[in-house]
């Protein structure tokens, strides 16, 4: 099963979108959008930023867990990962979201 993108709308009232792998579990999330056609912008430029490695900053958070975020071209966060046990387990997640972005139909939860 191909991953997918759902679009939804959190408590707030912002738009979201969160990336599925195949296996239903969440690879990527991104920020909350006061439009829906900017949530739909983010998740056009996940698509087609996710193949390139030089778009992925890989971090650890303060308790040592790795995780990472996916970039723009003009250096803005589109997307972040849960927080991985081990780099080796970040890095299995980068290929993940490379893998299942680009081709990803896209669950609108919104209507």
């Amino acid at each position: 099963m191909a991953g997918k993108f759902e679009l939804y709308q959190d408590k707030a009232g912002e738009f979201r979108f969160r990336l599925k792998a195949g296996n239903g579990e969440i690879i990527l999330a991104s920020e909350g959008y006061k439009q829906k056609a900017s949530a739909e912008n983010g998740i056009a430029s996940v698509k087609s930023n996710a193949p390139l490695d030089e778009r992925y900053e890989r971090k650890t958070n303060s308790a040592g867990k790795p995780m990472f975020n996916l970039k723009a071209s003009n250096g803005q966060v589109i997307g972040t990962s849960e927080f991985y046990s081990s780099a080796s387990a970040r890095e299995t997640g980068i290929a993940s979201v490379k893998s299942n972005a680009p081709g990803a139909r896209v669950d609108d939860q919104t209507s």
